[in-house]
């Protein structure tokens, strides 16, 4: 028997938005093939829009990367008719009225092919000012814009990025331009909008030691502020987002960065990324393990100095685990959100163990609770666990336990309820393999 041990009378925190994804809501509501209700109704905190012209149904080529709303880089970056907005325009409305804030990616979609956006621009002055301009348009109603206060800016994506030929899908000049293109911006967009945080560079890892060391000592070197350092990490075990989230808590501190904000922004269960072992990860990724990896994935961020935790990829393509590509039907993947949201929205941590094998999170706000745990090993066959879950701190009163269910036949259904006579009390389930269980606490009595 597996053990879960929870103490609500003890917060240790708050629950941070680890449900963030890449992309907004797709579809047609017209045709009935939208995601736009499921995705608000998942209560996801942020969107990333990183990737969004690689689909059509945001806009695809005219949308979110600076090159694709700045056509002509020889044009004025000061007058309105160089901007083309519109089709992210409404993109960046979908997400907002979804109820999911924008954090906006800076910069060009990957490249796997012909390079046009991940080209160093002719004039890096010039570029950190079409940014700002952008900027303008979306938070300050310049040329027939919005104010939406969107707070994250993130300069750029992977510029260590490299493929097993040598080439990079991101970034074709020299590590020295980079740097350049992000300082430049970075004292740019901060002397402009001093309030907004500023980041990047969305490095392929937290462990990339050559490029941590170039860019913190320029940033030291020209006494630059970051206000959040983010990167990437794919895995098959959950424990490896807290270890990266740790090795950049220990790398900022020692630079000086003791405030920088740590974000994970792409993640996904990755096994292999050639062959086989690729095909594989697909197929998880869109699988009951694909969304018991999440969850566990989520917890152990959770637990971690991470500040924000970014799914990749919401939009409708070969990694997305919510949505079925086609129909946008709702995928095992989808289920992870509004369940963690269900403790997010409780808001304070409660203190929790578990076995090996079994990930677990606990959140508390008044007169309710919840407890959220998953079974994950990265194994394809593995008999179910009876868990014990015993809680104490509850307080005195009569408690009703709902228990939600996901697994092979329940997509987040409630399948049981029971009533608990005080504030110290065990429950248990038994969790098969991938299972996770959502466990709501309401306080019914005295």
């Amino acid at each position: 028997m597996k053990q879960i041990s929870v103490d609500f009378s003890k917060i240790t925190g708050r629950i941070k938005p680890m449900h963030s994804v890449n992309n907004g809501p797709a579809g047609s509501r017209v045709r009935g093939t939208s995601s736009f209700d499921e995705y608000a109704a998942a209560g996801i905190p942020f969107a990333r829009n990183h990737d969004a012209s690689f689909y059509s149904g945001y806009g695809g080529e005219h949308t979110v990367d600076v090159h694709r709303i700045f056509k002509r880089f020889e044009a004025d970056e000061n007058d309105p008719a160089s901007y083309s907005f519109e089709s992210t325009d409404r993109y960046t409305r979908d997400i907002l009225d979804a109820g999911t804030k924008v954090f906006y990616r800076l910069g060009a979609s990957i490249e796997h092919q012909q390079k046009f956006g991940t080209i160093p621009p002719a004039d890096f002055a010039k570029w950190a000012r079409i940014c700002e301009h952008i900027i303008m348009h979306y938070n300050e109603g310049w040329a027939d814009g919005f104010h939406y206060n969107i707070e994250y800016w993130e300069i750029w994506n992977e510029p260590d990025c490299g493929n097993p030929d040598g080439s990079n899908p991101c970034w074709q000049g020299t590590e020295e331009q980079f740097i350049d293109l992000f300082t430049t911006t970075i004292r740019h967009l901060k002397k402009r909008f001093p309030n907004l945080k500023i980041g990047g560079p969305a490095l392929c890892s937290a462990w990339n030691e050559h490029w941590n060391e170039m860019i913190f000592t320029a940033l030291k070197e020209q006494n630059l502020p970051l206000d959040f350092f983010s990167f990437h990490g794919y895995a098959r075990l959950p424990e490896k987002y807290a270890e990266s989230a740790r090795h950049a808590r220990e790398l900022l501190d020692r630079y000086g960065y003791t405030d920088t904000e740590i974000i994970l922004n792409e993640w996904n269960y990755i096994k292999g990324w050639v062959g086989d072992q690729w095909k594989y990860s697909l197929r998880m990724e869109k699988s009951l393990k694909g969304a018991s990896f999440t969850v566990a994935s989520m917890i152990c961020a959770q637990n971690s100095p991470m500040d924000h935790f970014m799914y990749y990829d919401a939009r409708p393509c070969g990694m997305c685990g919510l949505f079925d590509t086609d129909t946008l039907a709702l995928l095992k993947g989808y289920y992870p959100f509004p369940m963690f949201n269900a403790l997010y929205s409780l808001g304070a941590q409660a203190k929790s163990s578990s076995d090996e094998g079994i990930y677990a999170l606990a959140a508390a706000k008044e007169d309710e609770a919840a407890v959220m745990l998953t079974h994950y090993y990265d194994e394809d066959e593995l008999p179910a666990e009876t868990v014990k879950i015993s809680m104490k701190g509850l307080g005195e009163g009569v408690w009703k336990a709902s228990f939600f269910l996901l697994d092979a036949e329940h997509d987040n259904d409630l399948v049981r309820e029971e009533i608990l006579s005080n504030g110290n009390a065990a429950v248990y389930v038994k969790l098969p393999l991938f299972g996770t269980y959502l466990v709501k606490l309401e306080k019914i009595g005295r």
